[in-house]
């Protein structure tokens, strides 16, 4: 079994990030009783629902040098669930901005965790305008300790610090990811190079022969005007690249679509095949295309850069591993954890279970297997990917079993009924009708199921 501890331990944490996840996981460890310092680089809280219209020196944010901006939220963009699955179960996501829509933009989703963060009083357990430059493990008369050490920007101000425990709530939509093409090449600022080394030595070169387009990435995307008479190819097959060829469909002469086919799609919609000197592009439809802006809806890498854990945490291939249930990495538990590493989920409520998960844990309410066994379960679950010819980049993909199975841990209900039906029909309605789907459905009875659990959980909660 993992070390004892008392029911009654109490530990000083340390919660990186002032996001969804974060701010949940902070409220959470403070009910179990711990105290808490929550670390933010940027001034506010929100974490990606934060819009700015900065972009990235480097458009598709390869170059270590490059001016980092966190968020990747566009101007337009809207949730792509409705807001009853968005939202902490005592505290849902009502109209709170002005924008009374069922998908609500970004803003109405920032100013929802504003609120939250002011209803919980989370916001004086906040640093902000303060970067985590290094995390790493430190004993301290035979206990594992974690040394944090820390950057106030605007105040230079550098702390160097010790905690009993670290929670790591910094996100994964900020590294991009780029496309692989044919030939296992990685695309880089141009797309016949092999990697970033290469990159640089033909900057060095001083030669712009095959500077014939411009290659970016969607996080560097805002809005739709600069690509105004263009010809525009976007890499890509997620919500993103969806969102974004329509946004700027109404702006740029021609708009391609490279990722599998959809009959409901109006959009040109073909994998590339291959790429040319001259800036035009292959289909594997056979169709040639000389193109203006290559954009790569390709998603994000997970990216610790600040954590030193001598090997017990890894990323290859965008698995981060070993880790117990997507949290905990069994040799370091439960001192360290990582909160919102599953993708394509409901997110605010899986933070908030994962939160409330580790906070049991630390407190020894919860106990953890023993180191053996949970590396045996991540080395079945593996196998089990593996053997259903996952890749291992979609190690991180769960349903709502996961969520259940968290609830069951924490002593909390599973998942309703109707949560489960909103989402999966949200998907289904996404795929066949991408275009309206935010503004019309037929669920009228599931909005009426939740709008009653929601008036139960506040009236419970406030008691």
């Amino acid at each position: 079994m993992t070390p004892s501890l008392s029911p009654t331990t109490s530990h000083h944490v340390a919660v990186i990030g002032a996001g969804a996840a974060g701010l949940v996981a902070a409220r959470e460890l403070r009910r179990e009783g711990h105290s808490v310092v929550v670390f933010e680089r940027q001034k506010q809280v929100g974490g990606t629902w934060i819009y700015t219209d900065h972009v990235e020196t480097d458009p598709l944010s390869v170059d270590p040098t490059r001016t980092v901006v966190h968020s990747s939220v566009y101007a337009s963009l809207r949730t792509n669930l409705p807001r009853e699955c968005m939202g902490y179960l005592d505290f849902p996501l009502v109209v709170r901005s002005g924008d009374p829509r069922r998908f609500p933009s970004h803003g109405e989703v920032l100013a929802y965790l504003q609120d939250f963060a002011k209803e919980f009083a989370i916001e004086e357990m906040i640093r902000f305008g303060t970067a985590v430059e290094r995390v790493a493990p430190e004993s301290e008369g035979g206990n594992r300790k974690w040394r944090v050490e820390s950057t106030e920007t605007e105040k230079r101000v550098r702390r160097d610090e010790v905690y009993d425990a670290v929670v790591v709530c910094s996100g994964h939509y900020t590294e991009p990811r780029l496309a692989d093409i044919p030939g296992n090449l990685k695309i880089c600022y141009l797309c016949h190079f092999k990697n970033v080394e290469e990159v640089e030595l033909h900057r060095k070169s001083g030669t712009d022969k095959f500077l014939a387009r411009k290659e970016m990435h969607s996080h560097n995307y805002r809005i739709p005007e600069p690509f105004k008479d263009q010809v525009v190819v976007l890499i890509g097959n997620s919500a993103s690249a969806v969102d974004i060829s329509r946004d700027i469909a109404g702006h740029a002469k021609e708009v391609h679509v490279a990722g599998r086919s959809n009959a409901a799609d109006t959009l040109s919609n073909s994998p590339i095949d291959r790429f040319h000197e001259d800036g035009s592009v292959v289909f594997q439809n056979g169709k040639t295309i000389l193109v203006d802006v290559i954009m790569h809806c390709t998603g994000y890498k997970y990216h610790y850069p600040f954590l030193e854990t001598n090997g017990s945490v890894t990323v290859d291939d965008n698995r981060v591993g070993p880790l117990y249930k997507d949290v905990f990495p069994p040799a370091l538990a439960p001192y360290i954890s990582f909160i919102g590493i599953p993708s394509q989920v409901s997110p605010f409520r899986l933070f908030e279970l994962q939160s409330k998960w580790i906070s049991g844990v630390l407190s020894g309410r919860i106990i953890l297997p023993s180191k053996e066994d949970m590396m045996k379960d991540i080395k079945y679950f593996y196998a089990t990917v593996e053997a259903q010819g996952i890749p291992k980049r979609y190690t991180h993909r769960t349903q709502f079993e996961y969520n259940d199975w968290l609830a069951s841990q924490c002593g909390c209900s599973e998942t309703e009924q109707w949560r489960k039906e909103m989402y999966l029909t949200t998907g289904v309605r996404k795929r066949a009708h991408p275009e309206t789907y935010r503004d019309e459905w037929e669920d009228h009875h599931l909005i009426s199921q939740a709008s009653q659990d929601f008036s139960l959980y506040t009236l419970t909660c406030n008691m």
